[in-house]
């Protein structure tokens, strides 16, 4: 009968250095090849049991760059609150110019100027700053994705955008730094998902005016009513990303008394799905180019 093998238990809730837990007595280089332990990075080590999601991954990065730069981009922005942001794959990581490290597998490594000061470290991880973490999105990633990257972190209350402006005045000349102004403009922290995101920018990079996130309607007493993603008040024309939670028989049918509700105070509604905004995009400008029409809206914009 095979012997069971213990497992240590300050060794199981993250990813560990396996010459530090062997020189800590804790395992032998043998117990380390065997299939209790999954090898992520060179000399970095997890329990077989804990889940391998991006976070943990980002800890093994943390060990692994051991101070020879930082988690950054989407894996940073994780860590930082903006879980939207992450996506499967390796983990991002900026190094200074100067820093010679190869790219092991799991690992996307950026080299860019990396002074002390964009960097933060918890639990022994290095990673970028909310402001260069915003910084690096916004210039790097295509624009619309990089908008709703800044519009995440703003609606997350990590970075303000005078703030990433101001880190942006600092750094003139760095690559992409005329693309994140771009995006700054575009931004808005109003915005709840990424397809509400996707959505404004899209109406906005087809000439419509800027739409209102999150407005609120009441009735003429004051009642609440509902509270659109995004708006145009003035011609009491809505605008909605409907994702697929909205599915279920007890949404439907409060969706269908809030629209109800909303007709009552004299409101148009659009609702677009993600197939929409992704594969029609002409069509859903369209709609929301007829329905201001219809009002008497926007002529000043046409061109």
């Amino acid at each position: 009968m095979p012997r069971t093998i213990a497992v240590p238990r300050e060794l199981t809730t993250a990813p560990f250095a396996g010459t530090a837990a062997v020189a800590a007595g804790l395992l032998t280089r043998r117990q380390l090849q065997g299939d209790t332990w999954c090898r992520l990075l060179p000399d970095v080590y997890v329990w077989s049991g804990l889940a391998l999601d991006h976070r943990t991954r980002c800890l093994a990065a943390g060990l692994h760059l051991r101070g020879r730069g930082a988690i950054s981009g989407r894996s940073a922005a994780g860590l930082w609150g903006a879980g939207v942001l992450v996506r499967d794959g390796p983990v991002e990581v900026t190094v200074p110019l100067s820093t010679r490290l190869r790219a092991p597998d799991g690992l996307a490594i950026v080299r860019s100027p990396l002074p002390p000061y964009d960097a933060t470290e918890r639990a022994g991880v290095s990673f970028t700053s909310a402001e260069r973490t915003a910084f690096d999105l916004g210039r790097r990633l295509p624009v619309v994705e990089a908008v709703v990257a800044v519009d995440a972190m703003l609606a997350a209350k990590l970075i303000t955008k005078s703030g990433l402006a101001a880190f942006a005045t600092d750094r003139p000349g760095w690559p992409g730094i005329d693309q994140l102004h771009t995006v700054l403009l575009a931004s808005d922290a109003g915005a709840a998902s990424p397809q509400e995101s996707r959505l404004r920018v899209l109406l906005l990079g087809s000439g419509l005016p800027r739409p209102v996130t999150q407005h609120v309607v009441r009735t003429a007493v004051g009642i609440f009513v509902a509270r659109l993603d995004l708006a145009y008040p003035t011609w009491k024309v809505g605008v909605e990303y409907e994702g697929d939670h909205h599915r279920g028989r007890g949404q439907f049918q409060r969706d269908l008394r809030r629209m109800n509700a909303l007709n009552a105070c004299g409101w148009t509604v659009l609702r677009f799905g993600v197939a929409d905004i992704r594969d029609n995009p002409g069509a859903t400008v369209a709609a929301v180019r007829a329905a201001l029409d219809r009002v008497g809206a926007y002529q000043h914009h046409r061109g």
